[in-house]
């Protein structure tokens, strides 16, 4: 059985993309920080499905969890085929007030973070000659958004090192793409008011905002066997916004 590890799903895009994983067949490695409750319940319903779930807590901005993360879960299931990137953190702030230090942050939670389990996954995907790697950048990496200059720089770091990697491991038989969300319908958005999701909307040319299964629809097709000449892509799942 293929097994996809989702980091980041105990939010609602790693969510509906572990749902959706285990809706195509695969065995399900879940990663949260935190909130292993909300990650808990994800695994009972993963199991219902039928389909094997393991939860694993890891803060991905210290490589030595990371490392960690990694051969607990190759050990636990043998195998990662496709490795889901989608750990991340946002906040709007005027880049005149950005700190070292939280630059640094947001940096290591959406970039780093990346980095560290592509690095400790390789050897494996090396050793079964082949995986699938999908980081999930997003539209403002790919035009920037106003008073989110960090997390747009992070999430276009995402894209260049997407293509990057394609690139260099496309003989190894595996595959790298990444997934460009525009505004998802996630508990993300509760800080915004009625009026401010309206004007969002608006801007939006299908009118409304996204749903976590249409982002893990596109990982799903990604990681298959459809899109098997299909890497070094950024496709986006945005509502026509760009």
């Amino acid at each position: 059985m293929k097994t996809a590890l989702i980091t980041g799903a105990s939010g609602g895009i790693g969510q509906a993309m572990a749902m959706a994983f285990a809706q195509a067949g695969y065995a399900v490695a879940v990663h949260c920080r935190s909130q292993k409750q909300a990650a808990q319940k994800l695994k009972d319903r993963v199991l219902a499905l039928g389909q094997d779930c393991e939860v694993f807590c890891a803060d991905l901005t210290k490589k030595e969890d990371a490392d960690t993360l990694c051969r607990e879960v190759l050990a636990r299931f043998g195998r990662v085929d496709v490795l889901v990137n989608n750990a991340g953190a946002a906040e709007e702030i005027l880049f005149s007030d950005v700190e070292e230090e939280h630059w640094d942050y947001i940096l290591d939670c959406n970039l780093k973070s990346a980095y560290r389990m592509i690095h400790g996954l390789l050897p494996a995907f090396y050793r079964q000659q082949g995986g699938v790697i999908l980081n999930v950048s997003s539209v403002w990496g790919q035009v920037g958004a106003a008073c989110e200059a960090v997390y747009s720089a992070a999430k276009a770091g995402l894209i260049g090192l997407t293509k990057a990697l394609a690139k260099e491991l496309a003989l190894s038989g595996i595959r790298v793409n990444c997934i460009a969300p525009g505004g998802i319908d996630t508990p993300m958005n509760a800080g915004y008011t009625g009026e401010e999701m309206e004007q969002f909307c608006n801007s939006i040319p299908m009118g409304r905002l996204g749903r976590p299964e249409e982002v893990a629809a596109a990982a799903v097709f990604l990681a298959s066997d459809s899109a098997g000449y299909i890497t070094g892509q950024v496709l986006g799942v945005n509502g026509g916004m760009i």
